[in-house]
């Protein structure tokens, strides 16, 4: 059953959201010990939340489409009534007085939290190998990662132990999680969705998103959380583009698809491409015209990321200092206030989480600001322009979402740059400020692992992303006969 027809019989009264968050937190409790999806899971105040909803909607009172149906939570959004520690130890049961714009919105909407799902320390990271509290498994393939730093949220829907989750994108940490297991996640327009209550990586280039099973299903969740908040400085004062009704349209009749030359070639595993060539072909017999598209900035994309995303990095997590909350380490009354601090950012952080603070911090500094960070900045108005120039010709421009599938745990944890290079294809797009999404597109012959199809909009048009997209599903699910999700060995 969809998110959608879930929600259905919720509000039909054919099920309940008691019964449906219970029949789910049996699901976490029966195969999370295997995945580690979950970081924190509450069952009693889960049930407790459902019958609130049930009553509610028994009252009269019609939430929306995704009353009584639960969500799992990335644990980078505060939660007034569970722990947010960002898979840190420096915020190790850490208890939010306030809730995240994204949660209250879903709360609103009479969706059910059923817990906080692993991730990279603050979403540093492309793996889910960065948690101070173990690493999460790809349901797919538990020696593979799940994709990183959303990889807690998309091991959850992919098992099966929650039909909807929220991530967040700084340069592709819902789309290359999305892509590996098999899933579709969306990163909306920077600033489509609120930051308020989301615990900073890279001001600029946060964004939440959702993660889900199917293309309405996440465009449900995307409507339902998105809009503008005053209480977010960067927040577009702007309708919520139609994504719901674009999902349910699937035509690309006359679309032109644009495909990015520079995102593919040499470096790519070849099912990869393989699939990917199938979908572009599938997108010319379903009537969208493909031409292929030159944006030469996005070779330098990767390394003005790196440059760009630790700068701020290093800026935000100067916060986390023990002296107002989290971890404090040395405290015995015989230490300074800064030797406190050293001790607790030494023990406290992770080691990924040191290394981007001490890039961005030189970055940063005196002598070297223009050539680096500033430089980074003009490599970023290069990329957007490139997207400007590519959008005035066509409507949608696609690529690949991640150069391969699912690598093996610990394949690349001791190469740095290695593991950068899974977010080649993703991070354009986070520093354009743009909309782009990734789609299922099959499973590559080497592996029989899932491929995705990132497909990427201007601004404000997340709409079109979820147009194709729900083409590209619907033609593929006639061609095998049912969802991509059937050949998980976690398909329930």
């Amino acid at each position: 059953m969809t998110a959608a027809e879930l929600g259905a019989a919720v509000r039909s009264g054919q099920t309940s959201a008691e019964e449906a968050t219970g029949a789910y937190l049996d699901r976490v409790a029966e195969v999370d010990g295997q995945v580690n999806a979950f970081l924190h899971v509450d069952r009693d105040t889960a049930l407790a939340q459902a019958r609130a909803v049930d009553a509610r909607l028994a009252a009269g009172e019609d939430p929306g489409p995704l009353a009584g149906v639960p969500v799992a939570h990335k644990d980078v959004f505060t939660t007034a009534d569970m722990p947010t520690t960002a898979a840190s130890r420096i915020l190790e049961g850490w208890r939010p007085p306030y809730d995240a714009t994204v949660t209250a919105r879903l709360r609103q909407a009479g969706m059910v939290v059923l817990g906080k799902t692993n991730m990279d320390e603050f979403a540093m990271g492309s793996s889910t190998e960065n948690s101070a509290y173990g690493v999460t498994r790809n349901p797919w393939d538990l020696d593979r990662i799940p994709g990183g730093s959303s990889g807690g949220s998309s091991a959850a829907v992919a098992a099966f132990e929650a039909p909807l989750a929220t991530g967040t994108d700084t340069g592709g940490s819902i789309r290359q999680p999305a892509a590996v297991c098999g899933l579709v996640g969306a990163k909306p327009t920077y600033g489509g969705s609120s930051r308020y209550g989301l615990i900073a990586f890279a001001s600029s280039l946060d964004t939440p998103g959702p993660l889900a099973r199917n293309v309405l299903d996440a465009a449900l969740l995307h409507e339902a959380f998105s809009g503008h908040d005053p209480r977010d400085s960067t927040s577009v004062d702007a309708p919520v583009p139609p994504v719901v009704e674009a999902a349910r349209r699937a035509d690309v009749e006359g679309l032109r698809v644009g495909v990015v030359k520079e995102l593919g070639g040499e470096g790519y595993q070849p099912g990869v491409l393989r699939r990917f060539t199938e979908a572009v072909e599938l997108l010319e017999s379903l009537g969208a015209k493909v031409v292929e598209v030159s944006c030469p900035s996005f070779d330098a994309a990767l390394a003005a990321y790196y440059l760009i995303a630790p700068s701020e990095c290093s800026s935000n997590l100067a916060r986390f200092d023990a002296m107002r909350y989290g971890l404090r380490v040395g405290d015995d009354g015989t230490r300074s206030a800064e030797e406190v601090m050293s001790l607790t950012r030494a023990e406290g952080f992770g080691p990924e989480v040191k290394r981007r603070i001490i890039l961005g911090t030189y970055a940063l500094s005196s002598g070297y600001y223009d050539a680096y960070y500033g430089s980074a900045q003009q490599v970023r108005t290069l990329i957007k322009r490139d997207f400007d120039a590519a959008f005035e010709n066509v409507d949608v421009l696609v690529s690949p979402t991640t150069p391969t599938t699912a690598f093996p745990l610990g394949e690349r944890t001791g190469d740095p740059m290695a593991m950068y290079l899974a977010d080649l294809c993703t991070i354009p797009a986070n520093l354009a400020g743009n909309a782009a999404l990734s789609v299922p597109c099959g499973l590559a012959d080497e592996d029989n692992l899932p491929v995705g199809l990132q497909i990427m909009a201007p601004a404000l048009a997340d709409d079109r992303t979820y147009r194709v997209a729900a083409a590209v599903e619907a033609a593929l699910a006639d061609r095998r006969g049912g969802p991509l999700l059937a050949g998980s060995a976690f398909a329930v």
